[in-house]
């Protein structure tokens, strides 16, 4: 890991390359709690050539919280590493002040608290108005979106992606890569990628019968900018197949396909490209693995696992920069780019404080436009909240807690399980729910709640397989995705263990008996990713146990004891 105080002599001592980053501008202006749009947006123009990366909107048209990570554990080498650093030692490492706006925005302390002072984040009104100012210092800026845009809300389920892609052409990005997109079947995705006014990138991506590239899918695109010659490849997320259903999009497939990617900067190279951009989905770690064995990648802009870094971090001569989800968040990167190589960069990760940035009118109207065919159903309030609702963290997050105690209770089951997804906005104690904050945290294209039984053996199968997902030490086995929340069962596990060895100690919470591997509970949960999955929408399950419940009021989650963190 590299530090801030390290960073510059780390890296100009192992390539000659100058980096900086104007986290400490906008870090030590919060301090004194004096964030105008003008110091967000402040820039020191820099070099020849301006990249603007925004990933993971998740169909988030509209501000919202989102309340970053408590536990995000590191596995192997990644072990204590960014981005799996989190509260009080990330604010550390960064130099930010308890209590202060940075604080808020990037670490999950007392955010209840901090979101009633400085109030949502996002909104791609605000976003275009980031973007603009810019597009006005450095008119040729490239801007880049690193996928899973056209998923997560209501709004987009009910339009397949529509409302996210006319928002999204109206910030006239350059290029986008893939992954949740996918899951509106391949038929949707090719139809909208046809009619995409910029480029759909994916080296990756290959025709699953012939392993082949995919025709529709480029897998880089140049472009010439400052008296530069900058490729962009893009990357898609590698395990679609197996993290979500297969039978939706059966003529493609991905992989992380480090050979190809070589291959394909090797090309760009060849073909004259001066600078190097990987605009990635692969996640974090897997990015910096990647960036370890490709050669000549200078910039990845890292998507896919939500992490938010002020800086960015080097692995050789790669950059790697991590813009955060839900539209929080917009990085720009100023390169200098000089007789075929980048010399340096500057960096700024700007947040995206919704009461401080003034929304761009033309997109505040067309999401308005958007969004009007629905609002009745979105602001339909169905309960109210005691607590925090938020998802995040490799174990528990109340919201999941909220979704496993609607699946015990509406489907009369032993044991419930909700998939560890990341993406989902989070709700203030004393908030109305309504509608649309469920299907936020809900919305997919299979999100049947079915009820089937299973085995103790087979629940046991089941952890062991997601929990290697998560922490097999090697990056490109980690497929994504958090630990799968359990209501009614608690269990240990050991993260320092092999695959099968990690989980012990299964408990059924109502009767306190260990889980009998040969015994047969009722088990409910959502979004399996096996054809003809059949029971009813999770939104609908979710939403009927609140009006019963009214106000919502969770008890802790103490029933994952986690050991070798």
């Amino acid at each position: 890991m590299i530090s801030r105080r390290d960073f510059l002599q780390v890296s100009m001592a192992a390539s000659a390359l100058y980096g900086a980053s104007g986290f400490g501008n906008w870090a030590r202006l919060a301090a004194q709690q004096s964030l105008t749009q003008d110091q967000l947006l402040q820039f020191d123009t820099f070099g020849n050539v301006s990249l603007i990366h925004v990933t993971d909107i998740h169909a988030q048209l509209k501000p919202i919280y989102f309340r970053e990570p408590e536990v995000n554990i590191g596995v192997g080498g990644n072990k204590g590493e960014v981005p799996h650093v989190t509260g009080a030692d990330f604010r550390r490492l960064y130099g930010i002040e308890d209590g202060s706006p940075s604080a808020y925005a990037l670490t999950w302390n007392d955010f209840s608290s901090l979101a009633k002072s400085y109030g949502k984040v996002g909104g791609l009104d605000r976003v275009a108005t980031v973007i603009n100012a810019i597009r006005a210092d450095r008119p040729d800026a490239i801007l880049l979106d690193g996928g899973d845009t056209w998923h997560g809300s209501m709004t987009c389920f009910k339009t397949a992606g529509q409302d996210m892609v006319n928002v999204m052409n109206a910030l006239k990005p350059d290029a986008m890569t893939f992954h949740w997109e996918f899951t509106l079947g391949s038929d949707r995705v090719n139809e909208i990628v046809e009619g995409l006014p910029f480029a759909a990138l994916g080296q990756n991506i290959f025709d699953a019968e012939w392993d082949e590239p995919a025709e529709l899918f480029k897998p880089y695109e140049f472009f010439e900018r400052g008296g530069v010659k900058v490729a962009v490849i893009g990357q898609a997320f590698p395990y679609m197949p197996i993290a979500n259903p297969r039978w939706m999009f059966p003529e493609y497939s991905f992989g992380i396909r480090d050979e190809h990617m070589q291959e394909m900067v090797d090309e760009v190279r060849g073909m004259g490209a001066e600078l190097v951009v990987c605009l990635s989905h692969n996640g974090f770690d897997v990015d910096k693995k990647m960036a370890g064995i490709v050669k000549g990648i200078d910039v990845i802009l890292s998507g896919h696992t939500h992490d938010a870094l002020p800086e960015p971090v080097l692995v050789g001569e790669t950059i790697i920069v991590a813009s955060g989800s839900n539209g929080k968040f917009v990085s720009r990167v100023d390169l200098d780019v000089r007789d075929g190589r980048m010399m340096g960069f500057r960096h700024k990760l700007i947040p995206i404080f919704s009461d401080v940035i003034t929304p761009d009118p033309e997109v505040a109207s067309l999401i308005d436009e958007q969004r009007a065919p629905f609002a009745g159903d979105l602001e339909e309030v169905i309960g109210h909240t005691d607590d925090l609702l938020y998802r995040r963290g490799n174990f528990n997050g109340s919201w999941d807690n909220l979704i496993c105690d609607a699946l015990l209770s509406e489907r009369e089951a032993d044991i419930a399980m909700s998939p560890g997804v990341r993406w989902g906005p989070s709700l203030l104690p004393g908030d109305p729910i309504t509608r649309e904050d469920i299907w936020n945290v809900t919305s997919m294209t299979y999100g049947e709640a079915y009820r089937t039984e299973m085995t103790g053996e087979f629940i046991k199968v089941i952890l062991e397989d997601v929990a290697d997902n998560i922490f097999n030490p090697d990056p490109f086995y980690q497929q994504g995705g958090d630990m799968v929340r359990i209501g009614g069962m608690g269990y240990r596990i050991d993260i320092t263990k092999p695959q099968g060895e990690r989980i012990s100690e299964m408990t059924l919470l109502k009767t306190g008996e260990a889980i009998d591997a040969a015994k047969t509970y009722v088990v409910a949960g959502w979004a399996s990713v096996n054809e003809g999955t059949e029971g009813p929408p999770i939104w609908d399950v979710v939403e009927s146990h609140i009006r019963r419940q009214g106000t919502v009021s969770l008890s802790p989650n103490t029933s994952v004891e986690v050991v070798g963190a």
